[in-house]
């Protein structure tokens, strides 16, 4: 059934485009650790921990939230000091070890061969990150930098997701409406950010490492407001139906 034209996709990059996430956490968790330890915090955090407290978020949506847990109080020259040490150092990490997330490279292709949609990325992480991300896993060539939108770095005011502002500031830049997109999104806050903008949203869960962690986060990402779950990049074509792109819009031999 048809029921609008779709002219944009927007991705998200951590674990949807690029699988960088456990690498962030990873190269953050000693500078978060060092953080608490000069405001008297007891608790230490993994990367692995901070991944699963914090997925989606950037590191400044990260120290508000770790502000609000533990009760202190950053001032802003130091929050933004430790932001800045936080990005050269996951940087450094993903330019030594990311990949692309399975299948995603095949699809990046076919969609720019097609000439049908116009793509960007709309990230929570800074845009020298995201930037560096694409590089490493030569994505850059689909998204120039033009194209890439960071609630970090992109914005008159910081924030992050689930803050629907990116997609907002996205939509406007690039001319388009919400609703002729659609938005990939791996994450709860991710997920959040795309619904409350009013952009359809496809819910990609195939960089979750368990089959259970996968269902789980499929259900999740539903009850946020997912038109259509995906956990392989080979089965974009039909989510992008399931999230209202009319059929004889959708790229060729996807």
């Amino acid at each position: 059934m048809k029921t609008k034209v779709t002219t944009h996709i927007l991705f998200d990059c951590d674990n949807t485009l690029v699988l960088s996430e456990a690498l962030a956490f990873e190269a953050c968790a000693e500078l978060s650790n060092e953080i608490l330890s000069s405001h008297n915090v007891a608790d230490r955090y993994t990367g692995e921990q901070l991944l699963s407290d914090f997925v989606g978020k950037n590191f400044r949506g990260m120290l508000i939230d770790l502000q609000d847990r533990y009760k202190f109080t950053l001032p802003k020259e130091e929050e933004d000091r430790y932001v800045s040490m936080e990005e050269d150092k996951v940087i450094e990490k993903l330019r030594e070890k990311l990949v692309s997330c399975d299948g995603v490279d095949e699809v990046l292709e076919r969609l720019a061969k097609s000439g049908k949609y116009q793509m960007a990325v709309v990230s929570s992480s800074a845009h020298r990150r995201v930037m560096a991300s694409l590089e490493k896993a030569n994505q850059a060539t689909y998204f120039p930098p033009d194209r890439v939108f960071s609630a970090a770095t992109s914005l008159p005011k910081p924030t992050s997701k689930p803050d629907p502002a990116i997609y907002l500031f996205a939509c406007e830049k690039l001319g388009t409406s919400p609703l002729a997109c659609v938005a990939v999104e791996d994450s709860k806050s991710g997920a959040t950010s795309a619904v409350r903008a009013g952009i359809p949203m496809i819910a990609y869960v195939g960089s979750y490492e368990t089959p259970k962690k996968r269902d789980e986060m499929a259900k999740t990402l539903k009850d946020i407001g997912a038109a259509a779950v995906m956990y392989n990049w080979a089965d974009f074509e039909n989510c992008l139906e399931q999230a209202g792109c009319n059929v004889s819009d959708a790229p060729a031999a996807l």
